[in-house]
């Protein structure tokens, strides 16, 4: 059997940006490169001495591990050598990296956002990980880049992709013309189309979510959990609750089979946990693009305008209908609200 290759492919496709001429397509083919040694070393960590905490914190004052620091300096590292890439924002990093100062000559025209190695904590265990990446097209090329001009609406990507290094190792990316998934085969060192136009089903049976925080968590969404649990024949209810702790093994599942991933604000986090730029962006362009939908509890994350590098939403993503419930217990909410509060300022 012939299998595309992700470079074939990428070509096959560069006619849909004629605005490019070749240099998304450079882009993408770096980041696969990227993404083919980092599954080496992940793959072979524990006999690399590249398991455990690397000694530091990055800028979410989160522990480093030692993959965290070496999938962020390969990402760097053939961005920079391809030079179709002009500028990083990397959760390891509090600031952006312009990487026209490194390489003068570097002209590009692009900005890419990026998680090296998402769920990097469970990475001691041999649990599946990944790296999640956005790609933005610079407004004007002509000028010195300023850091503000990573700070797009999801809308304005060109593309976004995810890689999860587990039993195989798949890129799937979409460069809005929907989405497709390459596997890794090991035998030839290359990506090859393995899951093309991939769709998420309109509704799933699974819901995802850190169960573990159901007392911090918003009434919208212990309601949801609630309903998620009952038991309802019209409905295939109650759902199965699963949870890996790693983004991008959660997502890819819920694409795969349908369900909904969860990921709202808490107590503990009143303006959310994950990140816009290099997490919940790129993963709402993919979803959208494959079918579903992605909210921040009502709001549509895509039309969200940044306000900082690292800035935190919550999140809600995947299949529409169930997405679409969740939005219904939002706003069931809000109303409730605004009800008492309109009734104790009325009282007053």
């Amino acid at each position: 059997m012939t299998f595309k290759t992700l470079g074939q492919f990428i070509i096959e496709k560069q006619a849909d940006f004629p605005y490019a001429k070749g240099e998304l397509s450079r882009l993408l083919r770096d980041i696969g490169i990227a993404a083919k040694i980092i599954n080496r070393e992940v793959n072979k960590a524990g006999l690399a001495d590249l398991l455990g905490e690397y000694g530091a914190q990055n800028i979410q004052g989160e522990a480093q591990k030692k993959l965290d620091v070496y999938a962020d300096e390969q990402f760097i590292e053939a961005l920079s050598r391809g030079c179709e890439c002009c500028y990083i924002a990397s959760e390891e990093h509090e600031n952006g990296i312009d990487l026209s100062k490194l390489n003068t000559a570097n002209r590009g025209k692009y900005l890419v956002c990026i998680d090296p190695l998402d769920g990097s904590s469970n990475i001691d265990l041999n649990v599946s990980v990944g790296t999640i990446f956005s790609i933005y097209r610079r407004k004007d090329s002509d000028v010195p880049i300023r850091p503000e001009e990573v700070l797009q609406c999801g809308i304005e990507q060109v593309a976004a992709g995810y890689v999860i290094y587990g039993s195989s190792t798949m890129l799937v990316y979409t460069t809005g013309k929907g989405v497709n998934g390459f596997t890794l085969d090991p035998s030839i060192g290359e990506f090859c189309l393995s899951h093309p136009d991939m769709t998420i089903p309109e509704t799933g049976r699974t819901y995802s979510v850190n169960e573990g925080n159901y007392l911090k968590f918003p009434q919208y969404i212990k309601q949801y959990i609630k309903y998620c649990q009952q038991e309802d024949e019209r409905t295939s209810r109650p759902y199965t609750s699963r949870y890996i702790g790693s983004m991008v093994a959660d997502i890819h599942r819920t694409l795969v089979i349908g369900g909904v991933f969860l990921y709202p604000e808490t107590s503990n986090y009143p303006e959310g946990k994950l990140r816009l730029l290099y997490e919940c962006n790129p993963m709402a362009f993919i979803i959208e693009q494959a079918g579903g939908r992605a909210v921040t509890g009502v709001n549509r994350i895509l039309e969200l305008k940044p306000q900082h590098l690292h800035q935190r939403i919550p999140i809600v993503i995947g299949s529409r209908t169930m997405v679409d419930k969740v939005c219904e217990f939002y706003i069931q909410e809000s109303d409730q609200t605004s009800s008492e509060v309109s009734g104790y300022t009325f009282s007053g």
